[in-house]
């Protein structure tokens, strides 16, 4: 393929995952030149950082980064990794795609959730307020929304509209409440839907009637943008229409760099049993491979995982199928495949 991609194999169940995702590239004829880098508990062990300054350069210079999941130490006073690496590279829109692949509750959900990734609730500009010597006797949290921030993620969600030939993109909001922010973010939406007329259909839903209606009408939805911790939210409700989040691949995007992970965590209870479902990071190697625009072999890749479930079931879904033997079953189906 020719490209160096910064390889950042995680924490927990991390290494497993990676290794097997790797597997199942070299088997589709993807070669990558694999960049090595830290982050996490592995960083803090290694540097005592758990984003060390020599992985945000790596990710700079080579552009894509294909990422485990990573842990950050609880009340050890460091922030999450995973939202330093997106405030600090500037990845403003998190893609988070779901599809069928194993029929159950639903055997035809195929949903796109577009996730605003640097601003909202997720900034961390809170403080305590002292009241009557109680120095913590509450606490405030502020939401951020800026017109540049909802303009560029509202008409990225567009722009992926029209690139894959989806039908509509339904904005999700609480500006009945939140009437300020989440208002200007549903402006901004309307706005940019009349660029689009024609070739995109757009409506707006309050997101509490969102979450209600995934459940009961999924078809409905196509195409869904949100702001920052809403979005957070339904990702993780879409990925258990299609199995849970060892299915939820997702795509952190910004102008110069993608990262691209699993939206599971490291899961450090089963690390090292060889029992961690690959599923989801194998797909967000697909992702990846669509952003290098190598989307045939990402199809093949995805057929043959599609296959793979057919033929084995992982522990979490019940079955007895190693992390190994899901590798295994996918690199078969594409050898199958031709």
């Amino acid at each position: 393929m020719g490209r160096t991609v910064t390889i950042i194999p995680g924490d927990g169940i991390g290494p497993e995952v990676m290794a097997a995702t790797l597997r199942v590239l070299r088997a589709a004829g993807i070669a990558l030149d694999q960049d090595r880098q830290l982050a996490g508990l592995a960083a803090i062990e290694a540097a005592r950082d758990p984003l060390p300054a020599a992985t945000l350069d790596a990710i700079r210079r080579h552009g894509v980064a294909l990422k485990g999941p990573l842990t950050t130490p609880v009340g050890t006073g460091f922030r999450s990794v995973n939202v330093a690496l997106r405030q600090e590279l500037d990845l403003y829109a998190n893609i988070r795609p779901a599809q069928t692949i194993v029929p159950g509750r639903y055997d035809d959900i195929d949903l796109v959730l577009i996730r605003e990734n640097t601003e909202g609730l997720y900034v961390g500009v809170e403080h305590y307020i002292g009241l009557g010597g109680d120095r913590r006797a509450a606490a405030e949290s502020v939401m951020i929304v800026t017109r540049y921030a909802a303009e560029r993620i509202v008409r990225y969600a567009f722009e992926y509209a029209v690139r894959e030939r989806r039908r509509k993109v339904t904005l999700v909001h609480k500006a009945n409440i939140l009437k300020l922010t989440q208002g200007l973010f549903l402006d901004v939406g309307r706005e940019i839907a009349h660029d689009y007329a024609g070739r995109v259909a757009f409506d707006e839903h309050i997101i509490d009637a969102t979450a209600m209606r995934l459940v009961l009408d999924p078809g409905y939805f196509d195409v869904l943008v949100t702001e920052n911790m809403f979005g957070d939210i339904l990702s993780d409700e879409i990925a258990g229409l299609i199995g849970g989040l060892g299915f939820a691949a997702a795509a952190n995007v910004g102008t110069d760099v993608a990262i691209f992970e699993a939206v599971h965590g490291s899961a450090p209870d089963i690390a090292g049993t060889g029992r961690a479902n690959p599923t989801a990071l194998i797909l967000a190697a697909c992702l990846m491979l669509d952003h290098l625009d190598e989307r045939a072999v990402a199809g093949r890749i995805r057929g043959a995982i599609h296959a793979a479930h057919g033929a084995v079931t992982t522990s979490d879904r019940g079955g007895t199928a190693t992390t190994e033997q899901l590798a295994d079953a996918v690199v078969a189906a594409l050898d199958a495949a031709g």
